[in-house]
């Protein structure tokens, strides 16, 4: 696919990354790559599949003797090893085998239970991810994680699984809710701040015609951000080391995440930790007053918080210590030298965390 972005892993494998206006298209990639398919299963939740299940069967019809649908509640609270353990059953009462397909149809919680459930099912089949958020389509799509959660735990069980195939529609995100809109900006706008300091300025230009969902605009928009994760995604497919420049905003953002029992969204989180990561990057004479000024308001703009109300730091802390980027040898955390250049610090201490997480809480007069 001449006009698909390539993400490439180890041992020289590749996946191809589209994106398009609608589902037009879709049905005769999937033919091309699977040949001699029999069956596919489209796991999506309750919100989505009404909008898009339908759609989505009608444009694979030909491609597979069956097209079924798994539908699960919508929502975080179902992104567990239960909803997985009724995919599995499913899969097994329609004797689907490591040559069928998994489609996830869906947003990031989607995107990782069905990615989750294709690594594992018989030891891995094919998966192809069609995400239908911004989040998802910009950055959770790409790279081949994924997982469930566990207890309180973000994401504690996965593993890291590439797709087939990852396929974009835009024309999704007209009826994708303003927040939930917002919460995938976090992410490219986080693409910007660590990679690609134009990038960064350009969303910021071109901030109306983004937020006015401007169809080129945002096919742009996402074209240059899955360019930069792809370049990390490539280099460092299993997070071995620089690929974990793209936690950037997301130590912290966990935390409040759980600490805040997911009243905030992940991007929400993801914007809130970024700021308080330019912030140390800012008390470490990193950053000058008007970059770190200019990060923490610039994201308003996209609907996206930049403070939250007094809350309990040291409690909301504890939850960085079960965060899945610690190692043995301590916390790495992701610091801004200027923007458009993250760096890995090895040397970051607990009350550099905990006065960032502060500097969050919104002061009232």
């Amino acid at each position: 696919m001449e006009d698909a972005l390539n993400i490439s892993y180890k041992n020289n494998g590749s996946y191809p990354v589209v994106i398009e206006e609608n589902y037009n298209r879709l049905g005769s990639i999937v033919r091309d790559m699977f040949p001699e398919l029999k069956r596919i299963m489209i796991i999506s939740d309750s919100n989505v599949s009404g909008l898009y299940l339908d759609t989505v069967k009608e444009a694979l019809s030909g491609c597979a003797d069956t097209v079924t649908g798994f539908v699960f509640d919508a929502g975080e609270e179902s992104k567990n090893l239960e909803t997985v353990n009724k995919c599995y059953a499913e899969l097994l009462a329609r004797d689907f085998n490591r040559r069928d397909l998994i489609i996830g149809l869906g947003g990031g919680v989607t995107g990782d239970m069905a990615a989750f459930t294709a690594s594992s099912y018989m030891r891995g089949c094919n998966y192809i991810s069609l995400p239908t958020s911004l989040l998802a389509m910009a950055d959770s799509s790409v790279g081949g994680k994924c997982g469930v959660n566990y207890q309180n735990y973000k994401n504690l069980i996965g593993s890291i699984y590439m797709p087939s195939l990852v396929y974009a529609s835009t024309s999704v995100l007209r009826s994708l809710p303003d927040r939930e809109f917002s919460s995938g900006m976090a992410e490219i706008l986080k693409a910007g701040l660590i990679r690609d300091g134009s990038y960064y300025e350009w969303l910021i230009s071109n901030f109306d015609r983004i937020m006015d969902r401007h169809t080129d605009t945002i096919n742009d928009m996402l074209g240059r951000a899955i360019e930069i994760k792809q370049y990390y995604v490539t280099k460092d497919p299993f997070e071995e080391n620089e690929r974990m420049i793209l936690n950037f905003g997301h130590t912290i953002g966990h935390a409040l995440e759980k600490f805040f029992d997911f009243a905030y969204s992940h991007g929400e989180c993801v914007a809130l930790g970024s700021i308080a990561a330019a912030y140390i990057s800012y008390k470490r004479s990193m950053l000058s007053d008007e970059e770190f000024y200019e990060i923490r308001d610039m994201f308003v703009p996209f609907g996206l918080p930049i403070s939250v109300d007094a809350y309990d730091v040291d409690k909301a802390f504890e939850f960085i210590g079960h965060d899945k980027k610690n190692t043995g040898s301590g916390l790495k955390f992701i610091l801004l030298k200027k923007i458009g250049k993250a760096v890995i610090a090895k040397d970051i201490t607990a009350e550099e965390i905990k006065e960032a997480m502060k500097s969050l809480i919104v002061e009232w007069d």
